[in-house]
């Protein structure tokens, strides 16, 4: 990481939340429950949670399995309906992600957030990684959003995780995001400056919108303002909307409704 995004980032870290940048976070929130305990009962709430007196939440992330259920319970609320495949191993069976994106597509899915195979990226198997990325964004087609997690914590190095996020634009992802919350460690702003400095640099080559999902360890919203900041700071002021950025989190939107006063 240069000198510049170093800057940049010790900037970021001293970012907090007044209540405007509390509703551009509520906004851009992936509201979030991927625990295996998960239950009808607890997605219920989870979707009720998503609308709030001051706007609703970007999308409901949920195990696929209850992709039906959070579609009913948000109908005309605006509010989108994700989920997770290839989770959260990021195991390198093509076939199997596939096949399990083609299902949450056809239940009705309208984002899917997709692991890349990072281990096997890391350890310089880099083309049957990004394989599984291009067949999974074939499944999706052109109306399902593709979100591809790096996990960035366990690529650790700067340069690695800027090669990977620059690999998985060119394999369709309209989003770059950070973590699956499952392994140690999480969103960083150092992994988001360098993450969305590919985006800058990508976007013109690609000619498409491009996102970035910081996620893993959000739970306060001076912590995703650090993010906000770098957004503004690296891809300019306008840039980061529910289109562009999102938060995934599921005790996140907790804090942000006490900046809030609700």
């Amino acid at each position: 990481m240069n000198d510049d995004l170093k800057i940049l980032v010790a900037e970021a870290e001293k970012a907090r939340a007044d209540e405007t940048c509390a509703l551009r976070i509520l906004a851009s929130m992936d509201l979030t429950s991927l625990g295996e305990d998960d239950t009808d009962e607890k997605i219920r709430a989870l979707c009720a949670r998503a609308v709030t007196p001051k706007g609703h939440v970007a999308a409901v992330c949920v195990y696929d399995k209850f992709v039906p259920l959070a579609l009913r319970e948000l109908a005309g609320t605006g509010v989108r309906v994700a989920t997770v495949c290839n989770f959260p191993h990021g195991l390198p069976d093509a076939v199997k992600a596939v096949a399990e994106a083609r299902a949450q597509v056809a239940a009705g899915v309208q984002e899917v957030d997709v692991v890349l195979p990072y281990k096997r990226y890391k350890a310089g198997h880099r083309d049957q990684a990004i394989a599984l990325l291009h067949q999974v964004r074939e499944v999706c087609g052109e109306t399902v959003l593709l979100k591809v997690i790096l996990e960035t914590s366990q690529l650790q190095s700067p340069k690695i995780i800027g090669e990977a996020s620059r690999d998985a634009i060119e394999a369709g992802a309209d989003f770059i995001k950070t973590s699956t919350g499952k392994v140690p460690g999480g969103a960083t702003l150092e992994a988001a400056a360098v993450m969305l400095s590919a985006i800058r640099e990508m976007e013109p080559k690609v000619k498409r919108p491009l996102g970035f999902k910081p996620s893993g360890g959000l739970k306060t919203a001076d912590q995703a303002a650090g993010h906000l900041f770098l957004a503004d700071r690296i891809l300019g002021q306008g840039w980061a909307t529910p289109q562009t950025l999102r938060f995934g989190a599921s005790s996140l939107l907790d804090d942000v409704k006490k900046h809030l006063g609700l």
